[in-house]
This record gives C-alpha cells, structure tokens and sequence, in this order.
C-alpha cells in the first residue's frame, strides 16, 4: 500500500520561494507518476503538476514558477515553488498512481493522496 506524506508549508511573503516535498513508501517509487494538485475551500482541487519518468507538466498557472522534481533514491517528489503569489495560497496534495497513461491533470487519474500541507502566501 501507497502512503504519501507532504511537508515543507509555510507562511511566505509574496515574491518569495518555498520548497515543498512528499515523501513516498510503499512499492516502485519509480513506476509511479507523481502530481501535484492544490485546493482553496470552496472550489474543486486543482492540477498544478506532474511528473512522470521523464519531463514535468505544470497548469499554466504555475508555468515558470514552479518545478517538480523527483529523487528516485530518496523516494521523494519536491516542488520547488519560486515568485509566489497570494493566489498561490492552497491545501497543496501530493498524489500518486501506478497507471501512468491516465489524463495527468485530473484528480480522478490518482489513487493515492497525501493529508496536504498549508501554504500561505501574503501580500
């Protein structure tokens, strides 16, 4: 059984940086593609991004900010989050699946999820 479990949120200024990571256990790592979904209350969780075995895809929204990035020793999938705005702040939900030919940006495609992690970011 897949567990995911993020880390890293914070408070940050707007313009600043924040690294965010989820750690993985479970089996094959490597066979999974790792996204990146985020949610405001209210509104239905969104895709920011993805990572497969190779390129990472990012919602447009995020496109030139962020990175993802994955360590396929340590088991873990990062996001690097740079020039952040207060629309940025979000539940930030690490997801996993195995099935890696699913629609990469839709909530449904995953099969496993982490318990998200806050980020705030200030004007």
């Amino acid at each position: 059984q897949v567990q995911l479990l993020e880390s890293g949120g914070e408070l940050v200024q707007a313009g600043g940086s924040l690294r965010i990571l989820c750690a993985f256990s479970g089996r094959s790592f490597s066979s999974h593609r790792m996204g990146w979904f985020r949610q405001v209350p209210g509104k239905e969780r969104e895709f920011v991004c993805t990572i497969s075995a190779g390129s990472g895809y990012y919602a447009d929204s995020v496109k030139g900010r962020f990175t993802i990035s994955r360590d396929n020793v340590k088991d873990t999938v990062y996001l690097q989050m740079n020039s952040l705005k207060p629309e940025d702040t979000a539940v930030y939900y690490c997801a996993a699946t195995a099935t890696v030919w699913r629609p990469y940006d839709r909530a449904q495609s995953y099969d496993f999820w982490g318990q998200g992690t806050q980020v705030t970011v200030s004007s």
